[in-house]
């Protein structure tokens, strides 16, 4: 029964990190599609050069509501044995490996930032306001994703360690910074390249002279 209710929780929570924020924000919030506007893509820069820092702002405020829910439900699920601390966190990690190789789009996924940051809150209140802190600093002051991304998940395991009693939460800690690790690699050689894009919240409405623009 243990197992089969942790598979379940695997399940549903990489489903939930599969599904692509963007997406159900341009379509539930904003009723447009976003593969009609600007460059047809469904990526953050397309999503914001259409609908700026206001857009980013619902986008966040989606995400979070996406990303809590299947970490509530994780823990649901293991509060049946009385585990329901390790039913949220392993939710998380698999919420988090949902959002960086979704099953939907190729396995090319986000960041999954938020997802890192939910997760740790629900490690600890304190673990959680770290990796906040963390990934708001270095997004601040690099604009650069990948490395809040790693942030969060480097400090949620420090943090963890520090705080943490139980064992196994700090272990799948651990597993979140080696998931972010390996889907963040390729970004970092990117800015030592300087060829990695920075987050920026200006709003561009240059797509509304593309051909494709649907007015």
């Amino acid at each position: 029964m243990y197992y089969l209710l942790l598979i379940i929780t695997a399940i549903l929570a990489y489903g939930f990190g599969s599904l692509s924020t963007l997406t159900i924000a341009s379509l539930y919030v904003y009723k447009k599609n976003l593969r009609k506007l600007g460059r047809g893509n469904v990526w953050l820069s397309n999503f914001r050069r259409i609908y700026g820092f206001g857009g980013l702002l619902v986008l966040l405020l989606v995400e979070l509501v996406k990303d809590i829910l299947p970490v509530v439900i994780g823990g649901l699920l293991l509060g049946i044995k009385g585990h329901a601390d390790v039913g949220r966190v392993f939710a998380g990690f698999c919420l988090i490996v949902g959002r960086q190789w979704p099953l939907f789009y190729d396995l090319k996924g986000s960041f999954a930032t938020v997802a890192i940051i939910v997760t740790a809150f629900f490690t600890d209140l304190s673990v959680g306001i770290a990796a906040l802190a963390a990934a708001a600093l270095l997004i601040w002051l690099t604009k650069y994703l990948s490395l809040g991304s790693l942030a969060a998940a480097a400090v949620t395991l420090v943090t963890a360690l520090l705080v943490v009693e139980q064992r196994l939460l700090v272990y799948l800690s651990l597993a979140v910074l080696l998931v972010v690790l390996a889907r963040n690699i390729p970004c970092v050689i990117r800015i030592f390249r300087g060829t990695e894009t920075k987050l920026s919240l200006e709003k561009d409405l240059s797509y509304k002279f593309d051909g494709g623009y649907d007015r």
